[in-house]
């Protein structure tokens, strides 16, 4: 790669914010899409990793199909991974991207198959095709990122390693962790979790505003923290190693994440 070249990627990836959309906030506010839309106008680099599980949910039982959950985590059988791929790489996906580009955006549709972006190994066999995510491969990101669209990212994954009789196969992974390995991997500037609840809340159901990273460890050790919050921190955690601010805030209200990225925002802050 060329010096002209090089700057122009590191220019790209300046200030990035990843964004975690929570399945439960998708398509019931539309505010979300043109915050997205409105923020990528103002120059600011975003990569987009969305749920899904209640869509995905929904359709195995319109096809019959038994779900399990083991810790917050479905059990992905061959047929049920089948259903997560087409309806999370599909069409929450291609959903996510059509209603971006509808509000004269920009966007690209992918998953952590594409690109090799994200390599998994398999979570526990009891749990089937579920993957704990080990590698990220930023490559694909930063091209996209560069060319100047939005990387809309569903949570799945390569297994590895490559050498591995499995490989090639693909895994379920959690879109939290996902999220948080990603930001990682880019050294972005802030992680956001936009989610169905106002932040943390600590024993006494208060809103916490801020914890720090000892503080959040704590939390999770003393079992305050519970269901989907849990990988929520975890994800905070992992991306704290090198992005310096994470966010866990209500995407219910209208314009949370232009409030957000304008220090108006309420919300727990990891740090």
């Amino acid at each position: 790669m060329n010096k002209k070249r090089t700057v122009e990627s590191e220019r790209a990836l300046a200030g990035v914010i990843v964004i975690k959309l929570g399945g439960s906030i998708l398509g019931s506010h539309d505010t979300i899409v043109a915050d997205l839309v409105t923020l990528r106008k103002r120059g600011v680099p975003l990569v987009v990793v969305h749920g899904g599980a209640n869509v995905v949910t929904d359709w195995l039982a319109r096809l019959g199909i038994t779900t399990r959950f083991v810790q917050g985590l479905r059990v992905t059988d061959a047929e049920t991974l089948k259903v997560v791929v087409a309806i999370l790489a599909g069409l929450v996906n291609k959903e996510l991207v059509a209603a971006i580009e509808a509000l004269g955006g920009q966007a690209i549709g992918l998953s952590g198959i594409d690109g090799g972006l994200l390599e998994a190994e398999v979570k526990d066999a009891e749990m089937g095709y579920v993957g704990e995510i080990v590698k990220v491969n930023p490559t694909l990101l930063k091209a996209i990122l560069e060319a100047g669209f939005i990387p809309v990212i569903a949570p799945l994954s390569l297994q590895s390693p490559a050498n591995s009789p499995e490989a090639g196969f693909i895994l379920n992974v959690n879109g939290d962790a996902a999220a948080g390995e990603i930001a990682a991997a880019l050294g972005a500037e802030k992680l956001i979790f936009l989610t169905d609840v106002a932040g943390i809340y600590n024993s006494s159901g208060e809103l916490v505003p801020r914890l720090s990273l000892h503080e959040a460890k704590a939390l999770l050790a003393s079992g305050v923290a519970s269901g989907g919050m849990i990988p929520k921190i975890e994800a905070c955690l992992r991306a704290l190693s090198t992005v310096p601010l994470t966010r866990i805030i209500d995407g219910r209200v209208p314009h949370a994440l232009i409030e957000e990225i304008e220090g108006k925002g309420k919300g727990t802050t990891i740090a």
